[in-house]
C-alpha cells in the first residue's frame, strides 16, 4: 500500500498526526475540510509522486533526471501550480514530502529529492487521471484545447474528455436523472437525451455540465485499463521490473544511440507492460449536484474503481452527503460478504435496490482524512468500519440545527 507524509507545504503544516505522519493511500481515500485547508494540495502531491514512480518504473526517465536541482519544483509542481507553496523562508528547509510506493520510495527534504528502489512486491502500472474542480466550464467552450489554459492538468483532462467522446457508440446511459449521453462527432456536440427531450450539453444545467465530463472520462479510462489488464493478466512483479530496468540501462549506456533513439527504444520496451490499474483523483464529485444525484455519481465512481484490484479512487469533498453515501456503500460491502457466505442469495437483489452491489466496498479499503484550518490532518474515526458521524461536515449540519433552536428561544421570549 502506498503512503505519503507531508509537512510544511502550502496550507499543510504539521500534517498527519499519527503513524509517524504517513497517510495510507487506500483503494478509496477521501479528504474533507474547509476551503484552503489543503485537500487539493494533498491530492495533487499524491498524483505527482505516483506519476514519478510510474515514470521510473516504466523507464521513461532515470533517477538522475528526476533528482536534478529544482526539477520537482519548476516542472512537476508547476504542473499543478504548486511551485510557490514552499515556506517563504526557504533557508529553513522546512518542507518534507515523503512517498512510499510499491516500486519506489521518494523523499523531498532539505531542498533535495531522493529516490530509492522499493521492490515491495508486485506493482500495478497505473493510468493516473486528475479531475480538476474547474471542469464545469468545459461544456461551454467550443474548442478547449485551443485556449491558453492556465492549468496543465486541465489540458490533460480535456484531452481524455475528447477521447471518451469518441468512444461513445450511439448513446450511453448516464447515472444521474435517468438520461442518456450522445455524441455527434461531425459537429463535436454532446447531447443529453431524456424522456421527451434532447438538448446540447451547453444548454443543460450546471450539474450536467460538471458531472458529464467527470463521468465520461472515468468511464472511458476505467474500461480502457480493464481491457489492458485482461491482456497483461497480472501486475509487474519485482523480477519483471528488475529485468526491465537492466534492459533500459543497456539502452541508456549505448553510446552509439542518440538521445532520441534511446527514448524510442525505451518506449518500445515499455510497451510490453500494459496498465493494470486506474487511479482516479477527483475534486468535488458533488459539484452542482442534488443530494440524490451525488449518490448516483459516487456509486458510479465506486463501480469503476471496483473494476480492477489495483484501482484507486481519491476524492476531495465539501459534501456531507458524499461521506454518508460512502458509509452506505461500506455497509453494503459488509452485507454482500455475509450474503455470499449464507444460503440467502435472494437478499442480493434486495441489497442491490438500496446500493448497487458493483459499488459496494470493504471497510478496510476506505480511509477518510480531515484537514483542519491550522494545517493538521487527522483520520476520521470509524465504528465497526463505518466512518463516524462526528466529522467536520456533519458538525456544520448540527450547528445549523443549534442555530435554529437558538432562534426559537428568541421567538419564545418575544
Amino acid at each position: 500500500m502506498s503512503k505519503i507524509k507531508i509537512k510544511n507545504f502550502g496550507p499543510v503544516k504539521t500534517g498527519f498526526t499519527s503513524d509517524d505522519g504517513f497517510m495510507d493511500i487506500k483503494k478509496v481515500s477521501v479528504f474533507i475540510g474547509n476551503q484552503g485547508s489543503g485537500k487539493s494540495t494533498v491530492a495533487k502531491l499524491i498524483t505527482t509522486f505516483m506519476w514519478i514512480e510510474k515514470a521510473l518504473t516504466r523507464g521513461d526517465y532515470d533517477i538522475k533526471w528526476f533528482t536534478r536541482k529544482s526539477k520537482l519544483r519548476n516542472q512537476f509542481l508547476k504542473y499543478f501550480r504548486l511551485e510557490n507553496y514552499f515556506p517563504n523562508d526557504e533557508s529553513l528547509n522546512q518542507t518534507l514530502i515523503e512517498y512510499k510506493g510499491d516500486s519506489y520510495n521518494i523523499k523531498y527534504e532539505n531542498g533535495n529529492l531522493q529516490i530509492q528502489d522499493a521492490n515491495n512486491g508486485s506493482y500495478p502500472l497505473p493510468q493516473i487521471m486528475y479531475v480538476p474542480a474547474e471542469r464545469n466550464f468545459i461544456a461551454n467552450v467550443k474548442n478547449p484545447k485551443a485556449l491558453k489554459l492556465t492549468s496543465d492538468s486541465m489540458v490533460e483532462f480535456v484531452t481524455e474528455f475528447d477521447n471518451a467522446k469518441n468512444e461513445i457508440k450511439g448513446s450511453i446511459s448516464f447515472p444521474v436523472s435517468k438520461v442518456e449521453v450522445e455524441y455527434h462527432k461531425v459537429n463535436d456536440v454532446v447531447y443529453i437525451k431524456g424522456s421527451g427531450y434532447k438538448i446540447k450539453l451547453t444548454e443543460a444545467s450546471s450539474g450536467f455540465q460538471s458531472s458529464v465530463p467527470l463521468y465520461l472520462v472515468s468511464w472511458f479510462l476505467s474500461n480502457s485499463v480493464k481491457r489492458q489488464s485482461e491482456n497483461a493478466k497480472e501486475p509487474m512483479t519485482s523480477e519483471q521490473r528488475e529485468r526491465f530496468r537492466k534492459q533500459v540501462q543497456l539502452i541508456t549506456d549505448n553510446e552509439d544511440l542518440t538521445d532520441e533513439q534511446k527514448r524510442i527504444a525505451i518506449s518500445e520496451e515499455a510497451k510490453r507492460f500494459n496498465k493494470t490499474a486506474f487511479v482516479n483523483i477527483v475534486e468535488e464529485p458533488e459539484q452542482n449536484l442534488f443530494p440524490t444525484s451525488q449518490a448516483q455519481m459516487l456509486n458510479s465512481l465506486l463501480e469503476f474503481n471496483n473494476m480492477n484490484k489495483g484501482n484507486k479512487l481519491i476524492v476531495t469533498t465539501h459534501s456531507p452527503y458524499i461521506i454518508n453515501y460512502l458509509t452506505i456503500a461500506i455497509k453494503g460491502g459488509s452485507l454482500l460478504k455475509e450474503i455470499g457466505k449464507s444460503n440467502k442469495s435472494e437478499l442480493k437483489s434486495k441489497l442491490n435496490e438500496i446500493v448497487p452491489t458493483e459499488s459496494c466496498i470493504a471497510s478496510e479499503d476506505v480511509v477518510v482524512y480531515e484537514l483542519s484550518d491550522n494545517g493538521e490532518i487527522s483520520k476520521l474515526k470509524n465504528y465497526e468500519g463505518i466512518p463516524s458521524d462526528d466529522n467536520f461536515l456533519n458538525k456544520f449540519l448540527s450547528k445549523t440545527n443549534q442555530s435554529f433552536d437558538a432562534l426559537l428561544e428568541i421567538e419564545e421570549s418575544l
